[in-house]
C-alpha cells in the first residue's frame, strides 16, 4: 500500500466521519441557538434547559438518523475491504 492509497483511505474516512456526524452536530446546534435565544429574551439562565434539551435533540436525530448513518459506515468498511483485498 503506497502512500497515495493510505492518503486516500484517511481522506475516505475523514469525509465519512463528517458526513455521518453532521445531522447530529447541526441539530444539536440549531437547538441550542433557538433555546440560548429563548433564554435571553425572557431572561430566564438556567443552562440545565440548554443542556437537557440538546441531549434530547441529538438522540432523537440519533433515532431518526441511525439506520442512514450505519448505512455510511458500512459503505466505508466495505470500501476499506476492497482495497485490502485488491491489494
Amino acid at each position: 500500500m503506497g502512500a497515495d492509497e493510505v492518503s486516500g483511505l484517511v481522506t475516505d474516512g475523514v469525509l465519512t466521519i463528517l458526513k455521518v456526524a453532521l445531522p447530529m452536530l447541526s441539530i444539536g446546534l440549531i437547538v441550542g441557538l433557538i433555546i440560548s435565544i429563548l433564554q435571553a429574551t425572557t431572561q430566564v439562565n438556567e443552562q440545565t434547559i440548554v443542556f437537557v434539551s440538546k441531549i434530547l435533540a441529538v438522540f432523537i436525530s440519533l433515532i431518526v438518523f441511525g439506520q442512514w448513518m450505519l448505512a455510511q459506515l458500512q459503505d466505508f468498511t466495505l470500501r476499506v475491504f476492497d482495497r485490502i483485498v485488491g491489494g
